[in-house]
């Protein structure tokens, strides 16, 4: 297990968001367009558990691995704050589609969900990913992207379940 915890995303502000391709819990794809004009926060997760699947031991023992049920439905229970502020909210994890919808579906999430398996966005970006059990996962991040530009950037998020909230005032202040 490799997990890094002192990053600083930094170097991602002020750079352009890459005009990539990803498909979404909507059944459409989310294309260049999509990403180059307008505002969204896109949080960046490791992966969300199933209610039918046991969770391996180790899983909590990760630094910043647990918390992406509560980080979603703190972006889901703000989605409607993060518009009024002309921000839309997206997800995204390694996670294939099918697997994401499930958590959309049970968490009533109002905003889709992005999948990437083959890492293209963190392969653009430099974000960082940890290794877990042979599986390749994102570290839990966030970007703020305005026209295309990245204007707030943050990796190895320590407390999921405040992130939505703390960024949410941090983006009004900013305004």
């Amino acid at each position: 297990m490799d997990t890094p915890t002192d990053i600083s995303a930094d170097y991602l502000v002020g750079q352009q968001f890459p005009l990539l391709s990803l498909p979404s819990t909507t059944g459409e794809t989310l294309g260049p367009m999509d990403f180059a004009t307008g505002s969204f926060v896109l949080f960046i997760y490791p992966r969300t558990g199933r209610p039918d699947e046991v969770e391996h031991p180790g899983w909590a023992q990760v630094p910043g691995a647990k918390g992406c049920t509560p980080e979603a439905c703190g972006f889901r229970d703000l989605a409607a704050d993060y518009a009024a502020i002309g921000y839309r909210v997206l997800g995204l994890s390694s996670q294939d589609t099918d697997h994401q919808l499930e958590a959309v579906e049970r968490l009533h999430l109002p905003y889709p969900l992005l999948s990437d398996p083959g890492f293209a966005l963190a392969t653009a970006c430099g974000l960082p990913t940890f290794g877990f059990e042979g599986e390749l996962l994102h570290v839990r991040s966030t970007l703020v992207v305005s026209d295309r530009t990245i204007t707030h950037a943050y990796f190895g998020i320590a407390d999921a379940a405040a992130h939505p909230r703390r960024l949410l005032a941090q983006l009004q202040q900013d305004r």
